[in-house]
C-alpha cells in the first residue's frame, strides 16, 4: 500500500505539472495559428514531436529494416543510460541482471537483446566499438547518452555493413559540426536521488560547443562534447535456497524443504566521464575530411551485505521443521526450521566490495571524395583500445542460526525472528572468521581497422548505384585473471574442529576482536520488511587487502599453534609472476562486398532495394595454460583419516597450449522495398549473418581442482573423507566458430501523419553453431601413475535454432483532439518471439550422475534437481516471449511531458548458476552403485520473471534556449522476482527492489 500511494502522488504531481500550464499552452497555440495564417508555410517543430519525426522518417527512408530514437536536443536522449534508452526501441529488451551474474540486480541494465537473441553488433558513427570486458561489442552503461545525437538499431543488414550481428547492429550517433549552420553551445546538469538508498543527491552535467568557418584554405569545423555523470543506487534482496527432498523431516513422507532464507543490501556506485571532439575540413565541393576521438572513462563501485548459506555436504538433510504447512507436492508453505544435528543452520554473513575501472577511446580519420559525377570514395581508419581491471575482495564471518522462521505464501517471503533469534544474533561471541576470498582481473583489447568504400552512380531508369568496398582489421584482447581465479581461503570453519583447530576464531576473543561490526537493514525494501541486524565485516577491512587478508589470516596461525599444528600460510591470489592466468588472443579479419541498388520508379507500385555479398575471412590465435594447484587439507592432527585413498594424489602444475583458428563466411542479402503510395509502404528482407564467438568465450584458460568433502568425529578426533570430485571450467575455447544465422523480414508500414505511424513486422532467424557448455574428460597422472580423469566444462558449437515473431508498432499525436489536448500523442509497440534450441548432438538421462563421466552434461544442458532428476532440454536463455512498450506523451507550448511503460514477460537467466548450484544432491538413480548418496552435482533453471517499470519526465521551456524538468524512473517501484524450477515446483528464489529514482534536470542552448 506505501508503494501504491507513493505512486500516486508521483503521478498526481506529474499531472498537476502537466495541467498547471494548459492554459499558457492554449495561448502559445493561439499565436502558433496566428503566424500559420500569415504565413502557412513556416510550420516550426521542436522537442520530443521533433525527435519522433526524425526518428519516422529516417526508418521510412532507410534501405534496411530499421528503428532509431533520435535526441530532443544536443545531450537530451530520453533515458539516463543507453541501456535503457535502446530498450524503447520495438523488438529490443534490456538484461537487468549484472552481466554473466544474475544473482546481482543492474539498476540500468547490463546487455541488449534484438528480437530475442545477444548477438549484438555494437558501431559509433557506422565504426565498430568495444569494451574490454571480453566481449565483442561495448558494455552500453558505459557510454554517456548525453553524448549521443540518436541510436540506430539495424534488424537486418545489408552487405555493406560490417558483419558481426546475427540479430541485429546498434549504431550510436554523435553530432559533427557540419551537422549546424553556425555556432551551437549546449549545457545540461542534472542532480539525481534515490528513495532507496537516500544520501545525497548525485550530479550529471554535460558541455557541447561547435562551430565552423569559412577560409581560404576551405571551410573548417570544431566540435567538442564533454559529459560527467554520478550515480548512487541501492539494491535490496530476499533469496530463498533450494529445496530439498527430506525423509526424516516429516514421518512417513518425502517433504521438499529449503536450506535458509537469506537477504543481502548492496550499495552501487558509478562515475562515468565521457569526451568527444570532432574536426571537419572541406577544401572544396568534392573533398571532406573529418577526425573523431571518443573516449569514455568508467569507474564502479559496489559494497554489499549479505547472509549467505553454508549447508554444504550432508548438512541440508540434517534440517528439522516444526509446525510445517505444505503444498500438495510436498514443498514447505510455512513452518520453523532448524538444524540442531549440525549446531546450527549455518550461515556467512559476508561482506563483498567490488571496483572496476573501463576506459574506451576511439580515433578515427575519414576521407569522402567525389571523384567525377558518377564516382565517389570513402577512406576510414580506425584505431580503438579499450582497458579494464578489478578487484573484487570478499570477506566473511561465520555463524550457526538456531532457527528461522518461514511463511512463502505472500507476495514477499516473511522470515520472523522471536527475541531470543534477535538476542542470539546480536551477539559477537557467536560469529567467528569464517574465510577471506579475493578476485583481480585486468584486459587490454586493441583494434586498427581500415576501410575504403567506393560507389559509382548509374544513369539509368533501373539501377542506381553500385557499391563495392574492402575491410581490414587486426584485433588482439589480453586478459589475465589472478591464479586461482577466485582465491578461497578459510580462516576458521566447523569442518576445520578436531584435527586442526580446537575452537574457533570467535569474535568475542580480544585475540580476533575488531574489524566486525553489528550493522542492521535501515529501510530495507523501502521499510517493508524487517530483518535483525547482523555482524558483518566492515567495509574497510574487505578494501584493506592485502593486508587486511594477511591480519585476518594470523587468526587461523594462532589457532593452529594452540593446537600445535603447523597450518600453510595464506598464499595471496597474483598474477604479477605467475603466466597461469594469461590469455591472449589475437584475430585478423579480412573482408570483401558488393552491393547494388536499384528501382523500378515508373511501375504502378514502384519497387526499390538493394542486393549484396559480403565475404569475410577471420584467423585467430591463442595461447593460455591449463592449470592444477589446490589446496589440499594435510589432517596432521586427526586421530585418525578414513577413506582418505578417495583423494587423488596429483603434483600442481600449469602447461601452455597454443591454438590457431581459421574459417571464412559467405554473407548474401537482399532488401526490396514495394511503395504502394507515399504512405503505405512494404518490405522483404533475407540475409545470412554471423557473430564470432566473445573473446571471453575463446580463451585458452582452464583450471582444474579438487573438491573434498569430510565429515569430523569430533569425540574421538576422527576424518572421514566422504567424497572427493575432480573438475575444471574452461574459461573458454579457442576453436569456436561463429554463430550463423538465416533472417527472413517482411514489413507492412503505414505513414499517415509526419510522427504518426503504424509497422508490422514478422521475421525468423534460423540458427546454426550456437554455443552451448558442454563436458568432456581431462586426463592426467596422479604421482603413483595412476589416471586420473577430471570432468571439465567449456563452450562448443553444439546446437541450433530458431527465434521468429512479429513486432507491431502504433505512434501518433492527436492533433485533431480540442485544443487543450492538442498535445497528447501515443508510441506503442508489441513484440512477440517464439523460439527453439536443439542439441546437434542431443544428450538426455533420467538421472543425473557426479562428476565422475559426461552424462553429467545433464547439469550444464538441462539442468539437474537437487533429487538427482533432470528437466529436459531449456529454451534459449535470455529471450522473452513478449515485449510491451507504452508511453503516453503530451507536448504543447512550453510543456513536455511523458510517462512511459517497459514490460517483458519471463525468460530463462540461466541453468547451474551461482546461487543454485551445488555437489549434495541425492543419487536418485536405482541402477547406480552410490544410490541414495548426497554426491550428485545439480545446478536448477533459473527464471526471470514478469516484470514491468513506469517511468516519467515533464519539462517546461521557459525560454527558447533554457528549459526545466523533472525525470522519474521507476514510479511503481516494481519488484523483480526469479524463479527456481525443481520437479516438487516453481519457487521464488529471489526478490530485488531498487526503489524510485528522482531527476532535476536543466539545459540551456545558445
Amino acid at each position: 500500500m506505501r508503494h501504491l500511494q507513493k505512486t500516486a502522488i508521483a503521478m498526481a504531481a506529474a499531472q498537476l505539472a502537466f495541467w498547471s500550464h494548459t492554459a499558457l499552452a492554449q495561448e502559445v497555440s493561439a499565436t502558433e495559428n496566428q503566424a500559420s495564417a500569415n504565413n502557412s508555410a513556416v510550420v516550426v517543430v521542436s522537442g520530443q514531436r521533433a525527435a519522433l519525426q526524425s526518428a519516422q522518417k529516417l526508418k521510412q527512408d532507410a534501405d534496411e529494416v530499421v528503428d532509431s530514437i533520435v535526441a530532443e536536443d544536443i545531450g537530451k536522449l530520453p533515458d539516463r543510460s543507453v541501456t535503457e534508452i535502446l530498450s524503447r526501441v520495438v523488438g529490443v529488451t534490456m538484461d537487468r541482471s549484472m552481466s554473466n551474474d544474475p544473482q546481482h540486480y543492474a539498476v540500468e541494465g547490463s546487455g541488449i537483446a534484438i528480437r530475442g537473441l545477444t548477438y549484438v553488433r555494437s558501431e559509433l558513427n557506422g565504426r565498430e566499438s568495444f569494451s574490454a570486458n571480453g566481449g565483442r561489442s561495448l558494455s552500453f552503461t558505459d557510454v554517456p547518452p548525453e553524448l549521443m545525437a540518436g541510436v540506430d538499431v539495424y534488424k537486418n543488414p545489408s552487405a555493406e555493413q560490417t558483419e558481426g550481428g546475427v540479430s541485429g547492429l546498434v549504431n550510436l550517433r554523435t553530432a559533427m559540426p557540419f551537422d549546424f549552420k553556425g555556432f551551437k553551445g549546449a549545457i545540461s546538469g542534472s542532480y539525481t536521488y534515490s528513495d532507496l538508498r537516500k544520501g545525497k543527491a548525485q550530479p550529471t552535467g554535460s558541455l557541447l560547443l561547435s562551430d565552423r568557418w569559412n577560409t581560404r584554405f576551405g571551410e573548417f569545423g570544431a566540435l567538442i562534447d564533454l559529459a560527467s555523470s554520478i550515480s548512487h543506487t541501492r539494491t535490496d534482496e530476499l533469496f530463498i535456497e533450494a529445496y530439498y527432498p527430506l525423509t526424516n523431516a516429516e514421518p512417513g513422507r518425502t517433504v521438499w524443504v529449503p536450506r535458509g532464507a537469506q537477504w543481502r543490501s548492496m550499495n552501487w556506485e558509478r562515475d562515468r566521464k565521457g569526451q568527444y571532439a570532432a574536426f571537419q575540413w572541406r577544401p572544396n565541393r568534392d573533398i571532406t575530411a573529418a577526425l573523431t576521438y571518443f573516449q569514455s572513462k568508467y569507474k564502479e563501485g559496489w559494497s554489499e551485505q549479505a547472509l549467505l548459506s553454508q549447508e554444504t555436504g550432508d548438512r541440508p538433510y540434517g534440517i528439522q521443521v516444526a509446525n510445517g504447512v505444505y503444498d500438495d507436492n510436498g514443498a514447505l508453505l510455512s513452518g520453523v526450521i532448524s538444524n540442531p544435528a549440525n549446531g546450527g543452520i549455518n550461515l556467512n554473513s559476508d561482506r563483498r566490495v567490488s571496483d572496476r575501472r573501463s576506459a574506451t577511446r576511439d580515433l578515427a580519420l575519414n576521407l569522402k571524395w567525389r571523384i567525377a559525377p558518377a564516382w565517389s570514395a570513402t577512406t576510414d581508419f580506425q584505431v580503438v583500445r579499450a582497458s579494464t581491471q578489478a578487484l573484487d575482495s570478499d570477506v566473511a564471518t561465520g555463524i550457526l542460526m538456531q532457527k528461522e522462521t518461514l511463511d512463502l505464501t505472500g507476495g514477499l517471503p516473511k522470515i520472523t525472528f522471536d527475541a531470543d533469534d534477535i538476542k542470539y544474533l546480536s551477539d559477537p561471541k557467536n560469529y567467528y572468521w569464517a574465510y577471506t576470498m579475493e578476485h583481480k582481473d585486468r584486459s587490454k583489447a586493441e583494434s586498427k581497422a581500415w576501410k575504403t568504400d567506393i560507389k559509382y552512380e548509374f544513369d539509368h531508369p533501373v539501377l542506381r548505384d553500385l557499391r563495392f568496398g574492402v575491410r581490414l582489421q587486426n584485433r588482439n584482447s589480453r586478459n589475465q585473471n589472478t591464479n586461482p581465479s577466485y582465491n578461497w581461503q578459510a580462516i576458521s570453519q566447523p569442518w576445520m574442529l578436531g584435527w586442526q583447530v580446537d575452537r574457533l576464531a570467535t569474535l568475542d576473543d580480544p585475540k580476533f576482536a575488531g574489524g566486525a561490526t553489528l550493522r542492521s537493514f535501515n529501510n530495507f525494501f523501502g521499510g517493508d520488511v524487517q530483518v535483525p541486524a547482523i555482524m558483518f565485516p566492515d567495509d574497510a577491512v574487505a578494501r584493506g587487502y592485502p593486508d587486511s587478508y594477511a591480519k585476518l589470516h594470523t587468526y587461523h596461525d594462532i589457532l593452529c599453534a594452540e593446537k600445535g599444528t603447523t597450518c600453510s600460510p595464506w598464499p595471496a591470489a597474483t598474477f604479477d609472476n605467475d603466466p597461469a592466468g594469461t590469455n591472449f588472443q589475437e584475430e585478423k579479419t579480412r573482408a570483401f562486398y558488393t552491393q547494388l541498388r536499384f528501382g523500378w520508379d515508373n511501375l504502378k507500385y514502384p519497387v526499390d532495394g538493394n542486393i549484396g555479398v559480403r565475404y569475410v575471412k577471420t584467423k585467430s590465435t591463442a595461447f593460455g595454460y591449463t592449470t592444477y594447484n589446490p589446496t589440499i587439507p594435510t589432517f596432521e592432527d586427526a586421530a585418525a583419516v578414513l577413506d582418505r585413498n578417495k583423494i587423488a594424489n596429483i603434483t600442481p602444475f600449469a602447461t601452455r597450449r597454443d591454438y590457431e583458428n581459421d574459417y571464412h563466411n559467405w554473407l548474401p542479402s537482399l532488401n526490396l522495398r514495394l511503395k504502394y503510395s507515399d504512405q503505405l509502404q512494404f518490405r522483404a528482407a533475407i540475409a545470412r549473418s554471423m557473430s564470432r564467438p566473445d573473446f571471453s568465450q575463446m580463451k585458452a584458460y582452464t583450471p582444474l581442482s579438487q573438491s573434498i568433502t569430510t565429515v569430523t568425529d569430533t569425540a574421538n578426533n576422527i576424518v572421514t573423507v566422504t567424497n572427493t570430485s575432480l573438475t575444471g571450467t574452461a574459461d573458454g575455447n579457442p576453436n569456436l566458430r561463429p554463430t550463423t544465422g538465416t533472417s527472413v523480414d517482411v514489413t507492412a508500414e503505414w505513414y499517415f501523419a509526419k510522427a504518426g505511424s503504424v509497422t508490422l513486422a514478422l521475421f525468423n532467424k534460423d540458427l546454426k553453431n550456437v554455443i552451448v557448455n558442454q563436458m568432456y574428460n581431462y586426463e592426467v597422472q596422479d604421482v603413483n601413475g595412476k589416471t586420473q580423469s577430471f570432468a571439465v566444462t567449456g563452450p562448443v558449437n553444439g546446437a541450433h535454432g530458431y527465434a521468429r515473431g512479429f513486432e507491431l508498432a502504433y505512434q501518433q499525436y492527436y492533433d485533431w483532439l480540442p485544443s487543450y489536448l492538442k498535445g497528447l500523442g501515443v508510441q506503442a509497440s508489441f513484440t512477440y518471439v517464439d523460439s527453439s534450441r536443439k542439441l546437434d548432438n542431443p544428450v538426455f538421462a533420467e538421472y543425473c550422475s557426479g562428476n565422475a563421466d559426461a552424462n553429467n552434461l545433464n547439469l550444464y544442458i538441462n539442468g539437474c534437481d537437487t533429487d538427482g532428476r533432470t528437466f529436459g532440454n531449456m529454451p534459449l536463455q535470455g529471450l522473452s516471449k513478449k515485449t510491451i512498450n507504452f508511453a503516453l506523451m503530451y507536448e504543447r507550448g512550453p510543456v513536455s511531458a511523458r510517462v512511459a511503460y517497459n514490460w517483458r514477460s519471463r525468460y530463462l537467466a540461466g541453468v547451474n548458476q551461482w546461487g543454485t548450484r551445488d555437489t549434495n544432491g541425492t543419487d536418485g538413480n536405482p541402477a547406480s552403485p552410490t544410490y541414495g548418496q548426497h554426491n550428485v552435482a545439480w545446478g536448477l533453471p533459473l527464471w526471470q520473471e514478469n516484470y514491468g517499470q513506469v517511468d516519467a519526465s515533464v519539462f517546461y521551456n521557459v525560454t527558447e534556449k533554457f528549459r526545466i524538468g523533472l525525470e522519474a524512473q521507476n514510479l511503481n517501484d516494481a519488484t523483480s522476482k526469479q524463479t527456481m524450477q525443481q520437479h516438487a515446483g516453481t519457487f521464488g528464489h529471489a526478490w530485488f527492489v531498487t526503489g524510485p529514482r528522482y531527476t532535476v534536470q536543466a539545459n540551456y542552448s545558445f
